[in-house]
């Protein structure tokens, strides 16, 4: 069975994703920082059969990092990384003016540093994969210049073009950097609280990211709402 890691993987994007794949029979290395929120997520994407590895900690914790690739590889190897792990840098969000600069090498430690950590650990048995794959879970505030949203955008936008240089270097591999677009997710609520505006559920969101993965278009940026549309 093929294998993925999902970080950030204990409640919305990340534990639709699980559940997602689980479904289709991918056995799972979740991390998280929450060991309550993550154990119940295990439980729950465990009851589709698979084998389900479950390491709370923080992804800026590299022996932490080195663990998630070590489960890994003792279910078989790295088909997939899903870097979804993301702080936002204050919360709720706030103008740069007034953004502390703490939050701001917190969110670029998680949604960057991380990530880019977690794709060396795990590059040899990506590499290895007959079909290697990573997922950057990117956003909007990369590309879009939006009020309050500057540290953790920029965040985002550096992730964005790190996953196009490692698309540049490491040919063989599919590399995606996808922006889900809005979503009903506890980051967003702790990013704007007074936004009671309906969003979609992750669940909804969760088979664009099936169709980059049965697809395998070229490595790049992408939309899950683009991609969702494309499919119906």
């Amino acid at each position: 069975m093929p294998v993925a890691i999902i970080t950030g993987a204990s409640k919305g994007l990340g534990r639709a994703l699980a559940e997602a794949l689980a479904g289709r029979g991918w056995d799972l290395v979740l991390d998280a920082r929450g060991a309550e929120a993550l154990a119940d997520t295990a439980g729950a994407v465990s009851a589709h059969g698979t084998r389900v590895t479950a390491l709370p900690g923080d992804v800026t914790d590299a022996a932490h990092r080195a663990e998630l690739v070590a489960a890994a590889w003792r279910l078989g190897g790295v088909d997939l990384l899903v870097h979804n792990a993301s702080a936002l840098g204050a919360e709720p969000l706030v103008r740069l003016a007034e953004l502390p600069l703490e939050g701001l090498r917190r969110a670029l430690e998680v949604n960057l540093v991380a990530g880019l950590g977690l794709v060396r650990e795990a590059l040899p048995l990506l590499r290895a994969a007959r079909a290697g794959a990573v997922i950057a879970v990117s956003s909007d505030a990369a590309a879009e210049a939006y009020e309050t949203w500057g540290g953790y955008g920029a965040s985002k936008a550096a992730l964005d073009h790190l996953m196009a240089v490692l698309a540049v270097e490491e040919p063989e591999l599919r590399v995606w950097a996808v922006d889900p677009g809005d979503m009903a997710t506890d980051l967003y609520a702790a990013a704007v609280p007074d936004d009671w505006e309906p969003r979609p559920e992750p669940a909804a969101v969760a088979p664009a990211f099936l169709r980059l993965l049965d697809e395998r278009p070229a490595s790049g940026r992408y939309g899950a709402p683009a991609l969702l549309d494309e499919a119906r």
